[in-house]
């Protein structure tokens, strides 16, 4: 079963995307801390025909990997560089999204494949049941990466070297998985093109990694396999935030919860960020994790009710998001030396998006999220600092 902070979790972000502007705004506070750096924000848009679009990561050239819907609402991957928007396309299937991308723009992610899963699985979750394959964008070609004796797996970070990091099947059934989810799921790293299993922690039966850094320390979680959750786009209740070093596994702790730990993202400082249930777990905080301290709560903005950190750049700039209230609405927020700010608070005058996540930000201290329209629709943004005068946004 879910626990109460996943549940939670879960339903202030469904509120949010469907919550507009005019509604969402009214929240926000008059606790506004000083902060230097203020930002241009940029609706990115979407594929032609479509009305959503969504980023997970952006690279130190300021491109920003996601997906968007179309017309007939499949979802593609795509890149935003310079004002331009790429359909990376798929493996055959309707539908990918792109997860990761290196320095390099080495893009990874889900796409589908045009063969139906043998087992009817949907591990992708677009309701088609086709296999869904862990990919590597480069140079113009999709490329598909193996499982580890299953059909299906997921890419989600690659590194400088190339090496990728993600989840995938082996070819072992899991009899606690919902219907129609029924194989084992691990995390997994690809060297080469070839798949290696990662361990994970005592008791758990399953897992994914999130994240790699350019010294191949790994961060992710293990846990349970439960009904697909179409938040997090996986089949895993979390429950140990976790990291590989030389493929050894550290276990990171929490924050007093059983449950609902998972490190998201480490930087080349070996700094990570992810979220971790309270004790009672009943509500989730951000946290930042380093071998010297473990992991510290990194709290919630004045009166909202839960947190996530999502990104954390090589200076130990945090992305992520507070959680206002019940009803699900957040904000895009940033940690910088201790200092919490919301995103909205320091954007330039009548902004084309209300800023709910902050989802990436690079070593330029770019940031991507999620953002609503005054009609509700959820947009792709960036957000360039501005620096004596201008901003990144302006001079590319």
């Amino acid at each position: 079963m879910k626990s109460q902070s996943l549940l939670s979790l879960s339903a202030w972000f469904l509120a949010a995307l469907a919550v507009p502007l005019t509604a969402v705004a009214q929240h926000a506070s008059s606790w506004q801390p000083t902060l230097p750096t203020r930002y241009t924000v940029v609706d990115l848009g979407t594929l032609s025909g479509g009305n959503f679009s969504q980023p997970f990561a952006i690279n130190s050239s300021n491109v920003i990997a996601g997906s968007s819907n179309l017309s007939n609402n499949d979802q593609h991957s795509v890149l935003w560089s310079k004002g331009q928007m790429t359909d990376l396309g798929t493996l055959g299937g309707s539908n990918s999204i792109a997860f990761g991308i290196s320095n390099s723009e080495s893009v990874v992610g889900e796409a589908e494949s045009s063969t139906s899963d043998p087992k009817q699985e949907d591990f992708c979750g677009f309701g088609t049941h086709l296999i869904c394959q862990p990919f590597v964008w480069q140079n113009d070609v999709m490329t598909p990466l193996p499982a580890l004796g299953g059909n299906n797996g997921v890419a989600n970070w690659v590194n400088r070297w190339g090496t990728v990091v993600g989840q995938a099947e082996s070819a072992t059934e899991d009899s606690k998985c919902a219907a129609p989810q029924k194989l084992h799921f691990l995390p997994v790293m690809w060297k080469n093109g070839r798949a290696i299993g990662l361990p994970i922690q005592k008791g758990d039966t399953d897992g994914i990694a999130f994240g790699i850094n350019n010294y191949g320390q790994i961060v992710g979680t293990s846990g349970t396999c439960v009904a697909f959750n179409p938040i997090f786009l996986n089949n895993l209740q979390p429950v140990h935030a976790l990291l590989w070093e030389q493929q050894k596994l550290v276990d990171m702790g929490s924050l007093g919860g059983l449950t609902g730990n998972e490190a998201l993202f480490i930087n080349n400082s070996g700094q990570a960020v992810g979220v971790s249930d309270l004790a009672g777990d009943t509500t989730f905080h951000g946290f930042l994790w380093t071998k010297a301290t473990g992991m510290q709560d990194l709290g919630t903005y004045p009166g909202d009710i839960g947190s996530a950190a999502i990104s954390i750049n090589d200076q130990g700039v945090i992305a992520g998001l507070s959680v206002i209230d019940g009803n699900g609405d957040s904000r895009a927020v940033v940690w910088n030396n201790g200092v919490l700010t919301d995103l909205n608070t320091v954007v330039q005058a009548n902004p084309p998006l209300y800023l709910i996540t902050a989802c990436a930000i690079n070593n330029n201290e770019e940031i991507s999220g999620l953002g609503v329209t005054s009609s509700g629709e959820i947009r792709t943004y960036r957000a360039a600092p501005i620096r004596n005068g201008s901003s990144v946004e302006r001079q590319q």
